[in-house]
Parts: structure tokens; sequence; C-alpha cells
């Protein structure tokens, strides 16, 4: 496999053409790779940044970032190791995001499969989705749809 030894690292935007390398992660699997890069959201130790766009450098992929808002971080869900959640919530800040529905998945490919979806169907509803989150500080993926009204 030509990405067996892949590795991830964020850079944050400085100034107006300038990066800085901010987080990097070399023990970590393509699956994963590809799931945050499909998220354009990214939250760690309470900072959520916006994601700008993406890069491979051979090995080395790259996630270019901006800061979008800082708060406290949240508190981390207890799941097992191997597994990994996925929230999906209504886009809705007024209602806080509302949690429709909580997934639990033991790859980053079928966390992929679902945040990379256009719609997704959640008790009987149709969702479009609207943006993808890693909070890494809670050990989640969360996929923010919005009701297309339509119900199966």
């Amino acid at each position: 496999m030509k990405y067996e030894n892949a590795v991830l690292e964020y850079r944050l935007k400085k100034g107006r053409n300038e990066f800085v390398p901010l987080y990097y992660y070399s023990d970590i699997d393509l699956g994963e790779i590809l799931a945050r890069r499909e998220c354009e959201f990214f939250v760690k130790n309470g900072v959520t940044y916006k994601q700008l766009s993406s890069g491979l450098e051979d090995q080395l992929f790259v996630i270019y970032l901006e800061l979008f808002e800082e708060e406290p971080p949240l508190e981390n869900q207890q799941t097992k190791k191997s597994t990994i959640p996925l929230e999906i919530r209504e886009l809705n800040a007024r209602k806080n995001h509302p949690i429709i529905t909580t997934k639990i998945y033991d790859n980053h490919f079928d966390i992929l499969s679902e945040i990379g979806s256009v719609y997704t169907y959640t008790d009987g509803k149709e969702w479009e989705r609207d943006s993808a989150e890693i909070d890494e500080d809670r050990k989640t993926y969360i996929l923010y749809v919005i009701s297309t009204g339509y119900e199966c």
C-alpha cells in the first residue's frame, strides 16, 4: 500500500500566506487521515479550527486551518478504545445543535462513509449534510445535518 507510512500534520494560518505546523500525527492510519480530511472543523484543547484546504506531500497529508472559535473543552465521552462515536446533530444553533442519534463504529472508513455522504437517514427521516467535525477533546466525530422534510 502506497501510504502505509503516512503521517498527518495540521498547519495553522498565520498572516496572509504563511502556515505554521500546529499538530503532527505519525502513528495514524490512512482511514483516520481521510476521515479527518473530510471534516470541515477540528476541535482540540477547546479551540475550534476551520479547515481551509488539504494537501499531500509524498507521505505527509496536510490539513490547513484557521482559528474559528475558542471555548472551554467539553467533557470526554467514555467509549471503548477500539470504538469511534459519531454524533449526528441537527444544525440548529438556537437549540444548541440537538443530537438526533449517536452511532458507534469500529473503524474510520465506516465513519468516512457516513460523513462523506450528502444524505443520511435516521428514524425514517432524510437529513442533508451541512458539515462534519472531529472533536479530539471528546474523541468523537460530529455530522451536522438539516432536515429535508422527506420521510421514508
